[in-house]
């Protein structure tokens, strides 16, 4: 006899059962997705960028990256080209609280080194635009040097500050030029502190020589600081000679009779008119002038025997 297939049998159902559970763990595996990651928000690249700053154009990029990551010299001097009306806005904000004889362009070019240092020292990869960091280098960099090259302590400049400012708040208030007492109650001190503090001012105030100044009766007509100066050099000889001439004249007057020495003393001296001596010596105009042209004659005659 055959032997029995039973174990055959029975094993099949077995299988079947371990098919139907991997076919529904392929179902469940395919019903559940795995969940997407968050995609990064966008950025712009050359935001963190260690060569290039933030918010510039292509061209203006590609010089910032010759220069940082190299040290282009040529990209540098492109780059002090493109930013040098930064340096003159800087000066011209600058110049308005300084005196007008301090010349823009030397505060332009104070402020070049500051532009220089800043392009230097700047670090892209901070993520600041560079006109934010360059512009209080630049001012810094104007400042240092005024300060340098200025010889007065600044606790005088601060108060000629102080009493400028009071000067145009009083004449903001009151419509006219305020008098000394009114302007040390306004800053707050005695007359004599005042009087202190405007010495120390005045020894300090410089003037540029070649400024012009408003002249004439209407202010129309503009002329130079240095045409306004007396000359005060002579020649040593033209000083002896007119000391000379000076003593003999003296001379020669003292030998005029009293009245006519009252009349040329009067005239020339204290520069009054004939009638006005004519009051004083209780006599006519006429008979003064007539002193006068005899006193004025008998000078010149004695005068041109001394030469």
């Amino acid at each position: 006899m055959s032997p029995t297939k039973k174990p055959a049998t029975a094993a099949a159902p077995r299988a079947k059962t371990a098919t139907a559970t991997a076919t529904k763990a392929k179902t469940a595996t395919k019903a559940k997705p795995k969940p997407k990651a968050k995609a990064a928000p966008k950025q712009d690249p050359r935001a963190v960028s260690a060569t290039v700053p933030p918010q510039v154009d292509d061209a203006l990029a590609a010089i910032w990256h010759a220069f940082k990551s190299s040290g282009d010299v040529d990209a540098r001097e492109r780059l002090i080209l493109h930013y040098a009306p930064l340096v003159k806005y800087v000066a011209s904000r600058v110049a308005t609280g300084l005196p007008a004889s301090v010349d823009q362009a030397d505060l332009v070019s104070y402020g070049m080194f500051g532009l220089i240092d800043a392009l230097q020292k700047f670090e892209p990869v901070r993520g600041n635009k560079f006109e934010t960091y360059a512009i209080p280098r630049i001012r810094g960099a104007i400042i240092d040097e005024l300060r340098a090259m200025d010889w007065v302590p600044r606790s005088v400049r601060f108060k000629q500050r102080e009493i400028e400012k009071a000067l145009a708040d009083l004449e903001s208030m009151l419509k006219r030029q305020p008098t000394e007492r009114e302007l040390a109650e306004r800053l707050g001190m005695s007359m004599h502190e005042l009087h202190e503090v405007i010495t120390q001012i005045s020894f300090v105030s410089v003037l540029a020589l070649d400024e012009t100044v408003s002249v004439g009766a209407d202010r129309g007509e503009k002329v130079s600081l240095v045409d306004t100066l007396a000359d005060k050099g002579f020649d040593p000889s033209t000083g002896v000679e007119s000391q000379e001439t000076r003593g003999l004249l003296a001379a020669a007057i003292n030998e005029l009779s009293e009245r006519e020495k009252i009349v040329v003393t009067l005239y020339y001296f204290e520069g009054l008119t004939l009638a006005e001596i004519g009051e004083i010596l209780g006599v006519t105009e006429s008979r003064v002038c007539q002193i006068h042209t005899k006193a004025v004659g008998v000078l010149r005659g004695q005068m041109t025997e001394y030469d």
